[in-house]
């Protein structure tokens, strides 16, 4: 779809434009607090993109582009699978399921809010860490999303794997900003949204046990 205004800048000047109608204060405060949220958002991109951290460029790169389509959890769950019993059978399953969930609620109603991408020239990126701009608008991230519901899905049914898999899938969220190709707004979003879809998966599937 067609990126259209910024959703924080347009509900801020739609709820500005209502002059003295009733409610007009607290629709004042909302639109100076939308306000206040989209110049802390760019000032934490601006933020990561000042970062001299040259050595991380490459790596977070790859990174971001070998998560494009969950990749790295479908492997671990393959990985899960084969290796680690029935158990790790549940815990792949969990963890797929999770996903699947994931990405039809983030990449289907929560996308329509038609967020526009980020200018990466504009606020400062260094060319180096840029990867492929994606087509689809930018709130939320599905990639931090889908990490997050896997990570703790697969966490919630093997304790083991909770740790390392939180640490990856924080890995992943923060490429999507160093990157350029998400405000931090957009990943904290898709990431709280993956979680706790990922914990309803987790106990959906225990209590069916």
């Amino acid at each position: 779809m067609e990126p259209r205004e910024p959703v924080e800048e347009g509900l801020a000047r739609r709820l500005g434009s209502r002059g003295a109608a009733p409610g007009a204060a607290l629709r004042e405060q909302s639109a100076r607090l939308l306000n206040r949220l989209r110049h802390y958002d760019r000032a934490v991109y601006r933020s990561v993109a000042q970062l001299e951290t040259p050595l991380l460029d490459e790596p977070l790169r790859r990174l971001s582009r070998y998560a494009n389509h969950s990749k790295p959890w479908f492997v671990v769950a393959g990985v899960l699978a084969l290796a680690g019993g029935p158990p790790g059978r549940r815990a792949a399953m969990t963890g797929l399921v999770a996903v699947g969930t994931t990405s039809l609620v983030v990449n289907q109603p929560l996308k329509l809010a038609g967020r526009r991408r980020p200018d990466r020239k504009d606020l400062g990126v260094p060319p180096d860490r840029w990867v492929r701009m994606p087509s689809s608008t930018s709130f939320p991230s599905g990639h931090a999303a889908s990490a997050a519901a896997f990570a703790i899905a697969v966490g919630d049914s093997w304790p083991a794997l909770r740790l390392p898999l939180r640490v990856a899938a924080s890995a992943v969220a923060f490429s999507r900003v160093y990157t350029g190709v998400h405000y931090p707004s957009d990943v904290v979003v898709g990431a709280t949204v993956g979680a706790l879809l990922g914990r309803l998966v987790s106990r959906t599937v225990a209590r069916l046990r």
